[in-house]
């Protein structure tokens, strides 16, 4: 067991703070026991944190740089992290419950952000617009300020990378509020801000109540633009402290994501697909496959290839298991883990089958058995809300419209699959599925490089991909009158 301190700070301005909200005890999902104190953050300490940030925003020092000097101090940022993947994974394992290996795979997905949106500083291009022989007019983008983003506990380094990147990459500065549940990892941006010589203030890191500091951070007027992922209704809230300072937002809300496979599919492969799909960090991931929509007549199979890689899985804490293969760490907390076995319990009452597992692990920590549900309706609760849990739900359909109509049948719109070997098939889906990502013949198919965000109350505005830099940036047109 890797040592770790025992009380963390807020990062503002350059400086390690206590907070003024007291402190918070950060629990360790895989043994229910405590990990650390972290300093909680006030209203005041937002206001320091906001004010630094936008006096370095004004001082110009980041827009004054040439993008290509400013993308490669993106990019060595990314770097830092990588130099420190072994301290910076295991700490990560022991605060959010995931494997090692999977702590490991997140912490290069954020160093890639860094990589990717630093590559892309030079392109973020304005145009020239023909007036005619009279005038000369061109279009500029110029970063919104500061930016304030709220990070959701799920994957704490890779979600604040994927924002802070996109955002420093076009000049803007940062405030980041971690989450609460998982808040120790996010130092270690702080720690590279310095290393790679960022102004102080340019990136300011606090933990604090989502109702005190959160709340304090998406109604503040010095802030220009605001980025969330995590629940509908927190998304609601902050959208609408933004709308009052008219502050645009990106709102990443979650999803109901449905998997359609047609008869013809290689079920085979498919159990990779189930494997990653919801079993991937214990199922809490927002775009997790947590419906699988079959063909009626290959129902039966699929449950049982599904309850055979749920029932493979080796589940235990994460720290101890380095190996990437067929295990499962703890979910993020008890609370968590009680409310997805809450909702399995109320689906099997409404009339679900738990195939397997649906229970709380009789061990120490936040553990919940893989499961698989089968006989579910669309009507179900279970079938209409998130679980954010290693559960998922096997539903029927006869054809390809019966199988659409379920698809789209909840508030949500994250992403979407289809598996089947006929292309047209496929490419009708694709077309028909409300969703902003859909994969086909493989979940979780794209990467930095592709466009990412939902449809309905899976939220607005899109992270990753070139898409997202303009996120961060508001073009300005200039008109010149040539005499």
């Amino acid at each position: 067991m890797p040592d770790v301190k025992l009380y963390w700070q807020n990062y503002i301005d350059g400086a390690w703070t206590d907070g003024g909200a007291g402190r918070l005890d950060v629990i360790n999902p895989g043994s229910g026991e405590k990990l650390a104190e972290h300093a909680l953050a006030d209203e005041a300490d937002v206001d320091r944190a906001v004010s630094a940030a936008r006096r370095v925003h004004q001082s110009g020092v980041l827009t004054a740089m040439r993008p290509i000097e400013r993308g490669r101090i993106v990019q060595a940022m990314g770097k830092y992290l990588l130099d420190n993947i072994d301290e910076i994974s295991a700490l990560l394992s022991l605060e959010q419950g995931k494997p090692l290996w999977e702590a490991r795979k997140e912490i290069n997905g954020a160093a890639l952000y860094f990589e990717y949106y630093g590559n892309q500083a030079s392109t973020v291009e304005g145009r020239s617009i023909p007036l005619g022989s009279g005038y000369f007019d061109f279009t500029d983008n110029e970063p919104y300020g500061v930016s304030a983003q709220i990070i959701p506990w799920n994957y704490p380094m890779e979600m604040t990378a994927r924002s802070l990147s996109a955002a420093l990459t076009t000049g803007n500065t940062c405030v980041i509020k971690t989450p609460e549940l998982t808040p120790l990892s996010n130092a270690w941006f702080a720690h590279a801000a310095e290393a790679v010589g960022l102004p102080a203030g340019a990136v300011n890191i606090l933990c604090g109540w989502g109702h005190q500091a959160g709340a304090a951070l998406s109604a503040h007027p010095e802030v220009n633009q605001i980025v969330f992922t995590g629940s509908v209704r927190t998304g609601i809230a902050i959208a609408t402290a933004a709308a009052a300072n008219v502050v645009p937002c990106v709102l990443e809300l979650g999803g109901k994501s449905a998997a359609i496979v047609h008869d013809d599919a290689d079920l085979e492969a498919f159990e990779n697909d189930i494997r990653w799909g919801i079993y991937f960090n214990a199922g809490q991931v927002c775009s997790a496959m947590s419906r699988v929509i079959v063909h009626e007549s290959r129902h039966d199979e699929l449950v049982e290839r599904a309850v055979n890689v749920a029932r493979s899985l080796s589940v235990g804490p994460g720290i101890e298991r380095a190996e990437a293969g067929a295990n499962m760490g703890a979910m993020v907390s008890e609370a968590q883990r009680d409310r997805a076995a809450a909702m399995v319990a109320e689906a099997e009452a409404q009339g679900a089958r738990v195939a397997t597992g649906g229970r709380a692990m009789n061990i120490p920590g936040a553990f919940l058995e893989p499961t698989v549900l089968s006989e579910v309706t669309p009507e179900m609760t279970i079938a209409q809300d998130e679980v954010f849990g290693p559960v998922l739900s096997v539903m029927k359909f006869r054809d390809e419209a019966d199988a659409i109509r379920i698809s789209n049948g909840t508030p949500y719109g994250l992403v979407g699959g289809v598996f089947t070997r006929d292309l047209d098939r496929a490419t009708r889906a694709a077309r028909q599925i409300r969703a902003g990502q859909v994969f086909v013949n493989q979940w979780f198919a794209g990467g930095v490089e592709t466009p990412f965000g939902g449809y309905g109350k899976s939220g607005y505005g899109r992270e990753k991909g070139r898409e997202a830099l303009w996120n961060y940036v508001q073009t300005k047109n200039v008109a010149i009158a040539l005499r």
